[in-house]
């Protein structure tokens, strides 16, 4: 498998958690956002949103967005896997990572953040405003959801979490995971979240997830 991916995409992080939890190989194929290498025509024409990331499987498919590659990866290889068993957990971790997938982070996104600033003329202090305003909009939204799933889940017998849903990572955990490194960059108060940054550390406690961090990219600037 190819990983086509920047370092410091959440998207591609996403699936690099993944990877690394079920321990499969992949070459690391860097495309850098900022210099619109992801706009070449080779990748471009092969890519519609031209996009990362994307993960070529064999000659013929090439996977697109970071969500569906996550369920594809599941899906062949379920073991470990980052969906629970039943289908009422699986709801519940795919509503907590469309939180971050499909509420925060567009809304974030480097694309979004450029046209902001080289559009809209906003300067640099009001575009990391919106970013932060956001950013933590968005996590407060997530840690009330934590906090009622924890009744539901208590009301249940079910034993308490500790990662977004249960006691081992799902998908949820690998959405939020580089929302919060990111929001950390950008400097977003992080206080008061105390479920969902339980989550996280008990996350980047784990080899697979400090192994897919950004720092650990052989294309990392930092």
């Amino acid at each position: 498998m190819k990983l086509y991916n920047y370092f410091r995409s959440s998207a591609s992080f996403r699936v690099r958690i993944v990877l690394e939890l079920k321990g499969l190989s992949y070459d690391y194929v860097p495309l850098h956002l900022v210099r619109a290498e992801h706009r070449a025509a080779g990748y471009a024409d092969r890519v519609g949103d031209a996009l990362v990331p994307a993960l070529e499987i064999d000659d013929t498919h090439l996977l697109t967005q970071s969500m569906a590659i996550m369920e594809y990866l599941d899906e062949v290889h379920p073991d470990p896997g980052v969906m629970p068993k039943d289908a009422v957990g699986r709801a519940h971790v795919r509503a907590l990572a469309q939180m971050v997938a499909c509420e925060i982070h567009p809304l974030n996104n480097l694309r979004v953040l450029k046209y902001l600033k080289q559009n809209l003329m906003v300067d640099e202090s009001s575009k990391d405003a919106w970013y932060r305003h956001w950013t933590r909009t968005g996590l407060e939204a997530y840690e009330r959801q934590l906090a009622l799933l924890a009744k539901e889940r208590e009301a249940a017998g079910l034993i308490a979490s500790r990662f977004s849903w249960g006691d081992v990572p799902t998908m949820a955990d690998c959405c939020l995971v580089p929302l919060i490194f990111n929001a950390q960059r950008f400097h977003v108060d992080l206080q008061g979240l105390d479920r969902t940054m339980a989550a996280f550390k008990a996350c980047m406690a784990l080899p697979a997830f400090q192994r897919a961090q950004p720092s650990a990219c052989p294309d990392n600037e930092a």
